[in-house]
């Protein structure tokens, strides 16, 4: 097996809700410090650009930007400059003029792919056009990485999509809001990364934010998984800024094998699989 050792950062910080320059800035900052430290991946919240809990679509319309705005144009310009790979979440104006919760990933060349979210939560529902496209996959100079946005890492089928399509290194910006919780257990959304990590050996970069916005509370869970499941970082679990910082080997994620006779991609049956289409068929109908 080939290691390919790349060094992976999450950002967890608190963007301001509607304050545009405030969270470039913002971004700015931690991006060029994430790339000091040696960070040649960087990963950013969810929304990181607007802020998250949007009163109504036409606050959310009035804080979106095209993919030529000034929040994907800095990012450009700052993955150009530091030699990085980039994601964060934006909300995106689209051409037909709807609304998507959006992520970019951005490095040297400029914007490699935009992924909408496909399962919205809770009010985004009211404000968001699910996206209808699988994870993007691409070829970077640090590894094959794939996207997706909080929510749809609660999807097995989606994560596993860009498993079979080759993804070494899944990045995904979160917001995850808090919840009652058993005392001394980690969070479920955390957990659920692992398993998520472990039953496809995948490395996943999940970025969460801190702080309280609109009177929300966020889990402050940023993790850096491995493939084998286990947090190389965090989960950052505490208040205030946090920059978790993990070097992960992207060569493990190309090796599926758990035992001399076992292979988690190998050892699929997708011929059994289709009785949870037909299911899902028959509840609709």
């Amino acid at each position: 097996m080939t290691t390919m050792k790349v060094n992976v950062a999450c950002c967890q910080v608190a963007p301001r809700i509607g304050e545009l320059a405030f969270n470039r800035a913002l971004v700015e900052r931690v991006t060029r410090r994430a790339a000091s430290l040696g960070a040649q991946v960087v990963v950013l919240p969810e929304l990181v650009q607007s802020g998250y809990l949007f009163r109504d679509p036409a606050e959310a319309r009035a804080l979106a930007e095209p993919l030529d705005g000034p929040g994907i144009t800095l990012w450009t310009a700052l993955a150009a400059e530091l030699g990085i790979v980039l994601v964060g979440g934006f909300c995106e104006l689209r051409d037909d003029g709807t609304l998507a919760n959006s992520a970019a990933l951005v490095d040297a060349s400029g914007v490699r792919a935009v992924y909408r979210k496909a399962h919205l939560w809770d009010g985004e529902k009211a404000i968001f056009t699910p996206g209808d496209a699988a994870p993007p996959v691409v070829d970077t100079a640090f590894g094959r990485l794939a996207v997706m946005i909080c929510y749809d890492l609660e999807f097995p089928e989606w994560v596993r999509l860009p498993a079979l399509a080759g993804a070494q290194l899944l990045c995904a910006p979160v917001n995850w809001p808090r919840g009652p919780r058993p005392v001394a257990e980690r969070p479920g959304e955390v957990v659920r990364v692992q398993a998520d990590a472990a039953v496809n050996r995948m490395t996943i970069a999940a970025c969460d934010r801190h702080g309280q916005e609109r009177g929300v509370d966020w889990v402050e869970g940023s993790v850096i998984v491995d493939a084998d499941g286990y947090p190389q970082a965090g989960p950052a679990g505490e208040g205030g800024e946090q920059l978790l910082l993990a070097e992960l080997d992207l060569g493990a994620a190309r090796d599926k094998r758990i035992s001399a006779r076992n292979d988690v991609h190998g050892d699929r049956r997708p011929e059994l699989y289709s009785g949870v289409l037909a299911v899902q068929g028959k509840a609709l109908g």
